[in-house]
């Protein structure tokens, strides 16, 4: 299987892992984790459903790769989001060890990458993943911006 293929299978994953997050009344986020071309854990937002603030789609699919992997540190492994990390997942993907990290749409309000804080940016960061944002964002864009005319 080709790079390209792998890298698409890991975006079609965060997206149905957003849809399916939209389909339940969560935000419409989604992430997948994946280690040598392989995806290891999938999650979409569930911060309403599991009454739990912290149970962003990046927090989620970081705890079930630790606990598939049997590690802490998830030193070799990307991250896929369709949003930007706000500040609190910029830090478990620090505290993980994340290789990579692949965003789509960018987060003016909340985002703590690129915007707000720009976390990695620290000079208290002790981890700094390589960064990509702006993948398929005209798509995530959408898919946020749907949902939330239709909460209106």
């Amino acid at each position: 299987m080709s790079q390209t293929v792998r890298l698409n299978a890991a975006w079609d994953r965060a997206f149905s892992e957003a849809r399916a997050a939209a389909a339940r009344g969560e935000a419409p986020i989604g992430a997948c984790l994946v280690k040598d071309g392989e995806i290891v854990a999938s999650a979409g937002n569930r911060t309403l459903e599991d009454r739990d603030p912290t149970a962003h789609a990046e927090m989620l699919a970081i705890r079930a790769a630790a606990r598939k992997l049997n590690d802490e540190r998830l030193t070799g492994c990307d991250l896929y989001v369709t949003l930007e990390p706000c500040a609190m997942c910029a830090g478990a993907i620090s505290h993980a060890r994340l290789r990579r990290l692949y965003f789509a749409a960018d987060d003016a309000k909340g985002g703590a990458v690129e915007n707000g804080p720009r976390f990695f940016s620290q000079p208290t960061c002790h981890h700094r993943p390589e960064v990509y944002g702006g993948i398929r964002a005209s798509e995530a864009a959408a898919l946020l911006r749907d949902f939330f005319r239709s909460k209106r």
